[in-house]
């Protein structure tokens, strides 16, 4: 053997073996269509599993926001506004793909169960020590560096508009979990005294109270009953208190309410309460996208206290009551019986039962910053009163909306009912109405808010019905856009789209989901136009 060839190194006649195999013509073609088969395996069963679920997708492209539907009165300020938008759409079309993708919704949620069994969890929900999870927010609201917008202008707004009426203003601003319950996601605060705060909180408390306002502080009392009683103050898997926790807050408030703010003597209202247990799973749970099968994080029973009328009727809001209380998911959970927590066991409930006089509530589960008070300026600018008798006002809103929350101000000055421009069907009636979508408010992805329900806005016009004298109309139409967190058919919905539903008047069903969480829509002329509640026929 020549001397060269010893030589040779293995890698050497590795090359010249490889080099010299050969390869039969059907075996290669086996070899390409096994490879075609994996490349392709992906795309092709996205495209026939959107044929079922294209209705996601249409998600994709809301509507823009239409010229002149925000009040700028410069160039830039609408080109800015136009970006924001086309912004804000993109993101939502990379979401609604990802949300719709065959692949991606069969293997999250396994994914997701091996990264929880490790400590990590997702965008919207972190790991606390088992069986505790925290919602991002919350968390955020701790560690951040400030607020986005000045809270305190907001609520000196709303003091100053309510006192012009004779009305006091009780600001009641709730804390987060991992302020009450820091131990739970590190033992770094595993002795604290005090509620976990950030700095711009206080800041703001100072300033709030220099000013002449109110402010119930439920903090403390959670700590309190904390070490006392060395049993958790909320839900484990969820973002809220527990019921008993709850229904303390509203034994403090109205021991807060007779010293600084006491109301004339009323007859008792005869409120009774009875013990109710619920077992269910948490909201942030649900937010981890885990598989059905996993036994990690199980449902939580509570025992509610449930409020009832002297005739055994289940408590509801008055609003010929002298206190209204403007609230968001803190108050309605345990009263609104679509968050799966029971209902007319809530704050409002609570704190009527312990006065034994009526309340009124206004309550919306998401956008505690301004989404009560819009509600309420929208119905005084329409002229219906909602603060006609009102002594006291309670606005409660989650601690986290001091750093992410909207705090716009917001008029709430009593306007003139104007003879309504759009259709709505007379009391306990309903109405089958085709007509043509001009407007419809995004709809958030499912997994990214706590929330499991969500109502939409849309504004049809062109309105046509069998009903005779009904041509052209138009209408501003309450729907269902996600529900027990699975988009509906209205996130396929687009502009220019005609569509069919049944109406019924808002208020028939207002008692029941007003505090479901609602995207309003942009042009606030229609804002102001008296809703009608739509259901998609099948």
């Amino acid at each position: 053997m020549p001397e060269t060839t010893l030589q040779q190194t293995r890698e050497q006649i590795a090359r010249q073996e490889v080099g010299q195999t050969t390869v039969g013509r059907g075996i290669a073609w086996v070899l390409v269509a096994q490879f075609l088969l994996v490349v392709g395996a992906v795309p092709l069963s996205e495209i026939l599993y959107n044929n079922f679920a294209s209705n996601l997708l249409h998600l994709a492209l809301p509507v823009l926001p239409r010229a002149g539907s925000h009040d700028s009165s410069s160039l830039t300020s609408r080109i800015v506004s136009r970006n924001r938008a086309v912004i804000r759409e993109l993101e939502q079309f990379e979401d609604s793909v990802e949300d719709a993708s065959l692949l991606g919704r069969s293997l999250r949620p396994p994914t997701q169960y091996l990264l929880a069994g490790l400590g990590a969890g997702n965008e919207q929900a972190y790991i606390g020590r088992t069986p505790w999870l925290f919602y991002r927010e919350s968390l955020d609201y701790l560690t951040g560096l400030g607020f986005q917008t000045d809270p305190r202008l907001a609520i000196l707004q709303l003091k100053e508009q309510l006192e012009a009426r004779g009305i006091r203003l009780v600001v009641m601003p709730t804390p987060v979990k991992p302020s009450v319950h820091p131990e739970y996601f590190t033992r770094r605060f595993g002795g604290r005294e005090g509620p976990l705060r950030p700095e711009p909180f206080r800041a703001l408390v100072r300033e709030l109270e220099e000013g002449g306002v109110l402010l119930f502080d439920a903090a403390p009392v959670l700590l309190e009953a904390k070490r006392g009683s060395g049993k958790p103050q909320y839900l484990a898997t969820d973002t809220h208190w527990r019921p008993e926790a709850g229904e303390l807050v509203a034994a403090r408030l109205r021991d807060f309410l007779r010293r600084h703010a006491p109301l004339p003597a009323a007859p008792p209202a005869g409120y009774v309460s009875e013990p109710v247990e619920v077992t269910n799973l948490g909201d942030i749970a649900r937010l981890l996208d885990l598989p059905e099968w996993q036994a990690r994080y199980s449902a939580e029973r509570v025992q509610l206290r449930q409020i009832r009328t002297a005739d055994n009727a289940l408590w509801r809001p008055s609003p010929s009551a002298d206190i209204l209380l403007l609230g968001d998911s803190f108050s309605n959970v345990y009263s609104l019986a679509e968050m799966g927590w029971g209902e007319s066991a809530g704050l409002a409930a609570q704190l009527s039962f312990l006065l034994q006089r009526p309340v009124d509530a206004i309550l919306q589960n998401a956008d505690g910053a301004f989404a009560t008070r819009e509600v309420l300026g929208r119905e005084l600018a329409s002229g219906r009163d909602r603060l006609a008798g009102k002594r006291l006002v309670i606005f409660q809103f989650s601690e986290r909306e001091l750093a992410v929350g909207d705090w716009k101000l917001v008029d709430l000055g009593l306007g003139q009912a104007a003879p309504g421009r759009f259709f709505v069907p007379e009391a306990g009636d309903e109405v089958i109405v085709t007509g043509i979508i001009r407007e419809i408010a995004p709809i958030p992805r499912p997994g990214t808010v706590p929330y499991a329900d969500h109502i939409t806005a849309i504004h049809l016009v062109d309105l046509s019905s069998e009903r005779e004298g009904m041509s052209g109309g138009e209408a501003l139409v309450y729907i269902w856009g996600m529900r027990n967190h699975v988009l509906q058919e209205a996130a396929g919905f687009r502009a220019g789209d005609r569509i069919t539903l049944r109406f019924r008047p808002w208020a028939d069903v207002a008692h029941q989901y007003d505090g479901i969480s609602r995207t309003e829509l942009e042009n606030e002329d229609v804002q102001f136009e008296e809703p009608t509640w739509g259901e998609v026929l099948n």
